[in-house]
């Protein structure tokens, strides 16, 4: 599907249906083109929503009508889906990008309320607010009951230095606070600026922090990850925060730990399950302050995050513009026929990358070789951030909010082009840095088929897909075939094998491409050999 030109609109007109309550003044700025006509509704079930999208061309929701592939496939005409709000939960973007459909969001409306809401809840929390406007209702007049603490000289631990961590750290710093942040993708001359000390393990925050609050995206990375095991290691009395995703801090080991005092309090906006269950735990404990997912609930973020996607959603429609788009860059149709297929290679050395390298990068230099050099290139860069910044912003991570990320990360980003291609007709090096640490892959083309040919020193030929096992290890006879002998006796299938060395009887780096994952005592039983320096396992 194609996007509407600006030159013919005097010969179109597009209906927009608009949904669960969206901001007015978002609904006025579709209502002043006189080609738009605004339908404005609540929120729908799925069948209602089959029933009328059919004949709109785009949709603008919030967060409680669900935009499925059922209701996806009954619209004909539709041409773009707006989410007023950061996450696309409630959108099947798979769906919508199979049937040519841009999706939009506003990444960025909801920042200062969240952090707000974070730090209002700290507050509660320090002070007992919420307990102790209870007790008054109830006639009673109980001070020493209610005795709080005070955030100033407190240490407060941040999980994930984002946009909205970082809003929190500036919050907390006015009010005398000691920040310790631990994100593994955050560098060390970033979190100086922000004046926040940079964890290099989880666990140094977790020993130091008198409040935690945790703010990354869901990923199978984060999930859980304040459990039982990490909830051990933090100093008796620790007070909890959750305004991001439910699921991060695993509920039952947070009730265990209030129960046993070791957590003094939480203070939780999100929840495994929303809505929670009426004779949820958490419910019935004084030490717990709760909210119904408020945090982007402001007058001021609903009205931002309104007319945002308003605008994005106008210009689409009226110009053919695309920006916040989850599912698509934004490239013109003659750049978008020559570097399609770099877009998805990028993507993946990039993720690559994400697991190769060490996390907390300083720099990353993208060189570009060749034909794909003689257009912009920069969706193909974004692709490549998209990718290697995939474990620290999750799912909601795109083409058009990777630059952001990276900024956010304190990670420096560059491309260059290059006159030669080596062997090469088209070549694309990506390379990363932390501090003095570099690593680089490089990709090329053979026909239609992409290929991994570089990986730092060691020209190789590797398929960007699956399971790839990278061994690096003294050039010794024998042991490659041990590998072989090793992953076979454990089912482990192996698709394809690249080896590379500088010289006879130096460093080698093999490339596996496996069937499966290994499980970690295989693993283990390989790293125990002397002779091999280095193992580690890709998925792509």
């Amino acid at each position: 599907m194609h996007p509407p030109n600006f030159t013919l609109l005097m010969n179109l007109s597009f209906r927009v249906l608009v949904l669960d309550g969206v901001s007015p003044k978002g609904v006025e700025i579709l209502e002043r083109n006189p080609h738009f006509t605004v339908e404005v509704k609540g929120s729908l079930k799925e069948p209602e929503l089959i029933e009328v999208i059919k004949d709109f061309d785009a949709v603008v929701v919030r967060s409680q009508t669900k935009i499925t592939a059922k209701a996806i496939a009954a619209a004909n005409k539709l041409a773009v889906i707006g989410r007023a709000g950061v996450g696309v939960d409630n959108v099947d973007v798979e769906a919508a990008t199979e049937r040519g459909i841009i999706v939009m969001n506003t990444p960025g409306g909801n920042t200062i309320s969240t952090a707000e809401h974070a730090f209002s809840l700290l507050l509660s929390l320090a002070r007992n607010i919420p307990q102790a406007t209870a007790s008054m209702r109830e006639g009673k007049w109980e001070r020493k009951n209610f005795e709080g603490v005070e955030l100033c000289n407190k240490v407060l631990g941040i999980i994930g230095m984002g946009r909205i961590g970082g809003e929190v750290a500036r919050r907390a710093i006015a009010f005398g606070m000691r920040v310790i942040a631990y994100d593994p993708y955050l560098a060390a001359g970033r979190a100086r600026s922000m004046q926040v000390e940079l964890a290099d393990e989880l666990s140094t925050l977790l020993t130091q922090a008198d409040f935690i609050t945790v703010h990354m995206p869901m990923t199978p990375e984060t999930k859980g990850i304040l459990n039982a095991k990490t909830i051990a290691q933090c100093k008796k009395g620790v007070r909890l925060i959750n305004c991001a995703r439910g699921g991060l801090i695993v509920e039952a080991d947070l009730l265990a730990a209030l129960k046993s005092k070791h957590v003094a309090g939480a203070a939780l906006d999100v929840f495994e399950k929303e809505p929670p269950a009426a004779d949820m735990e958490l419910l019935k404990l004084s030490n717990v302050v709760l909210t119904p997912h408020l945090g982007a609930s402001t007058a001021e973020a609903q009205e931002s995050v309104g007319i945002e996607i308003a605008e994005a959603i106008h210009d689409f429609l009226a110009q053919g513009i695309i920006r916040n788009a989850v599912n698509a860059p934004n490239v013109d149709t003659r750049t978008l026929s020559v570097i399609r297929p770099y877009l998805q290679l990028g993507e993946k050395l990039g993720l690559f990358l994400a697991q190769y390298a060490p996390k907390g990068l300083d720099t990353l230099v993208v060189t570009y070789s060749g034909k794909v050099s003689d257009v912009d290139t920069t969706p193909v860069t974004r692709a490549i951030l998209k990718g290697l910044l995939a474990q620290a912003g999750g799912s909601e991570v795109n083409e058009i909010n990777a630059p952001k990320l990276a900024k956010n990360c304190g990670l420096n980003y560059s491309e260059t082009k290059a006159s030669e291609t080596g062997d090469f007709t088209d070549f694309i090096r990506v390379e990363v840095a932390k501090g003095a640490e570099k690593f680089a892959i490089s990709g090329t083309f053979f026909g239609p088929h992409p290929r991994i040919v570089r990986i730092n020193d060691f020209s190789l030929e590797a398929t960007p897909e699956g399971y790839l096992f990278i061994m690096e290890n003294k050039d010794r006879p024998g042991i490659v075939g041990w590998i072989g002998s090793l992953l076979g006796k454990h089912k482990v299938n192996i698709a394809s094998m690249s080896l590379s060395r500088t010289e006879p009887g130096s460093r080698a780096l093999s490339v596996l491409n496996l069937d499966s994952h290994p499980d970690e005592a295989v693993l283990k039983e390989i790293t125990a050999d002397p002779d091999i320096f280095s193992v580690k396992v890709v998925k792509l």
